[in-house]
């Protein structure tokens, strides 16, 4: 299983003016790509092949006066910016056409310049190194000082420089590991119910208060907002004052990601199995409670109990989203009319009496026993997942087209 460990790196001042040049290097390149594929399409011209994109794009562009300055950056950046370009076609080609499930994917837009997060990718062709006094070798850029919070558990295949909005820099290796077995088996299964008055409650009866980070800090963040509105535009004040409103915002993520994690260790090192309602995240941040259901993060949480159940031989379901699982009895199994929002308990008709969101929660775990056993009861293992991260990668099949061009590998 692939697995991305993230630490933050302190580059020096001239350290950070040649990563700016290579974030620079590496939008231009894949914006000049696809304002060339855009141009053919125009044109009514075929398709333009990858390799003929790198050739054009960076090989021939490199002895042109315009792009000579494409030479001052690793090439290996230049070639993972057009892997990313073409990962990005492809996933629009199979939206498009069906294969590819889920919501439909836009074509690949122009990054900007203006964009106060940007990224740069090395893989091993780029001859990276982690040196033995726990600093970073980037190829053009010198040695950066790292912040090891925890060793990697293997080499890294790549490595990605990223730059935040609240400037702060960070380093992303990808890295191969295998099931860590270092957790005894458990004898316990639990069912989670998420909500806003309380961010989970498990169908043991515990309930997890949610802690509402962003919230909490709305009127920091809205001091600093009206702050940078007062600003002149292009002015130096309103970048400063744009830095700030993000490290603010880059403060609740921080503090909510952590949080997250410790539960979801929790709960993944304390259960056998766990079953969660597959929620639509999207459909609900369109309603009038958006702001809480984002503040909540229950894509995240959900997303670290999958990858940490594969990674420590657990067991992770999604129940169907359309369950009745609110209003259906856990100990009759009635399902029972439409209940409000507003009500908090009930009385099923066989006597017995719910709370809303633990019974809710018996039922998800129910129905995920249920749709993991086969016709004997036994159990069955749902196949591993990885680790969903937020910063684009390059998927594996990208490989193949790749490796034609200069031998470049990527994850």
């Amino acid at each position: 299983m692939q697995l991305r460990y993230n630490y933050r790196v302190y580059p020096t001042p001239g350290q950070q003016i040649e990563l700016a040049k290579a974030f620079g290097c590496a939008r231009v390149v894949f914006n000049d790509g696809l304002r060339l594929r855009q141009q053919a399409r125009e044109a009514e011209e075929r398709y333009v092949s990858d390799g003929e994109l790198s050739r054009r794009i960076i090989t021939e562009a490199k002895l042109t006066p315009e792009r000579v300055w494409l030479g001052e950056v690793s090439s290996v950046v230049l070639q993972q910016a057009l892997a990313d370009l073409n990962v990005a076609y492809r996933n629009f080609f199979a939206s498009i056409s069906g294969k590819r499930k889920g919501r439909k994917v836009a074509p690949p837009q122009f990054r900007s310049r203006k964009d106060n997060r940007q990224a740069i990718r090395f893989t091993r062709n780029s001859r990276f190194k982690v040196l033995d006094n726990g600093r970073l070798r980037l190829p053009k850029i010198g040695d950066v000082e790292v912040r090891w919070s925890r060793g990697l558990p293997s080499e890294a295949s790549s490595v990605t420089v990223i730059r935040d909005a609240a400037g702060r820099y960070f380093a992303s290796f990808v890295v191969q590991t295998v099931q860590d077995e270092t957790l005894p088996p458990a004898d316990s299964e639990i069912g989670i119910d998420l909500g806003l008055t309380h961010f989970a409650v498990l169908s043991d009866g515990r309930k997890v208060t949610a802690p509402k980070f962003l919230r909490r800090a709305a009127s920091k963040l809205r001091r600093l907002q009206q702050d940078l509105s007062r600003k002149q535009r292009g002015s130096q004040n309103r970048k400063k004052a744009v830095v700030k409103v993000a490290r603010a915002h880059a403060r609740v993520a921080d503090t909510r990601r952590d949080w997250q994690h410790k539960l979801s260790t929790n709960v993944v090192r304390d259960n056998q199995a766990i079953y969660v309602e597959d929620l639509c995240v999207a459909g609900l941040g369109r309603t009038r409670l958006a702001k809480s259901v984002y503040d909540a993060g229950w894509a995240a949480f959900t997303g670290m109990l999958e990858y940490k159940a594969a990674r420590y031989g657990r067991t992770f379901a999604r129940v169907d989203r359309w369950l009745p699982s609110t209003r259906m009895c856990s100990d009759c199994g009635r399902t029972n009319e439409k209940i409000d929002l507003s009500i908090r308990s009930w009385v099923c008709p066989c006597g017995s009496t719910h709370d809303r969101d633990h019974n809710a929660a018996k039922n998800v775990l129910a129905a995920g026993q249920a749709d993991n056993s086969n016709d004997r009861g036994a159990q069955i293992r749902p196949a591993a997942m990885l680790a969903p991260r937020g910063e684009a990668v390059t998927h594996p099949d990208a490989a193949h087209s790749m490796r034609s061009v200069e031998g470049i590998s990527v994850h």
